[in-house]
């Protein structure tokens, strides 16, 4: 098995560093449903970017839909690292060739002041823990060919991260209604993903709330300046070469990524 976790590995770097997919990985590589088996994959590859010099800043949540959650037969959330590296600045254009498949999607980002090292970590801890809020976009990528994943797969390769910008207008928790909060994502003006924070585990808090507690008993808690991408407002959208993006978050303000036509090279 320890062959095929290193196999999984090597299959998913060259993806990246080559820019063409591979197969799906279960029942081929890893067990369908071996969820320990993808995280320890996802693993080995953090710690390649961190041999190369590149720092953990937070960690991302995903299948935080219901309906996602009910298509891929799983009853809970994923998660995956991010590093310095993957960080995009506001409205910086994005080399189209730096992405595989990339699509992209709205989130409440948490920035946080505190550790959250306690397994029993309550609601109030979580409240106390929070720095300030900024709106997100998440830029997922698929190192899997044609997005053809399962839970397995998502997870072993760093649940489908890309990259990610920030928001530059933080607000305080208690400014923003989180379950009740509108997102709208828009393309040359026109909306193409709506939501709100209710779709986000009912509550973004619930999703940092798992986050924290399954971080905290694997050893490997989230500490005070962790950025963490709570999940996605809305359905995600692919990217077009050329076009712009913006999400709105009602008591959050906005936050835009746009892409290159072509490559950089």
């Amino acid at each position: 098995m320890e062959a095929d976790i290193e196999a999984a590995n090597r299959e998913l770097a060259e993806a990246r560093s080559t820019g063409k997919p591979c197969p799906p990985l279960r029942g081929r590589l890893l067990p369908e449903g071996d969820i320990e088996s993808a995280y320890r994959v996802q693993q080995l590859q953090a710690r390649a970017w961190q041999g190369r010099g590149e720092r953990r800043v937070g960690a991302k949540i995903g299948l935080t839909s219901r309906a996602v959650q009910e298509a891929f037969g799983v009853f809970q959330p994923d998660f995956g690292v991010l590093t310095d590296a993957m960080a995009v600045g506001d409205g910086v254009e994005v080399p189209i060739d730096r992405l595989l498949q990339p699509r992209v999607e709205a989130e409440i980002a948490f920035v946080l002041d505190k550790d959250l090292a306690d397994p029993q970590i309550t609601t109030a801890d979580l409240i106390h823990a929070v720095d300030y809020l900024l709106p997100a976009i998440e830029i997922v990528d698929s190192r899997i060919a044609a997005w053809d994943i399962s839970i397995v797969d998502t997870i072993a390769d760093n649940a489908s991260s890309g990259l990610f910008v920030l928001g530059t207008t933080p607000r305080r928790l208690a400014d923003v209604d989180l379950r009740l909060c509108g997102m709208v994502l828009e393309h040359a003006g026109e909306p193409v993903s709506v939501g709100a924070g209710a779709a986000c585990l009912g509550n973004p808090l619930h999703a940092l709330h798992w986050l924290a507690g399954t971080l905290a008993r694997a050893g490997d808690p989230l500490r005070a300046g962790d950025v963490v991408l709570s999940g996605a407002l809305g359905p995600m959208v692919s990217v077009t070469p050329g076009a712009a993006y913006e999400a709105r978050i009602s008591g959050l303000g906005s936050v835009r990524t746009c892409f290159s036509k072509e490559g950089s090279a």
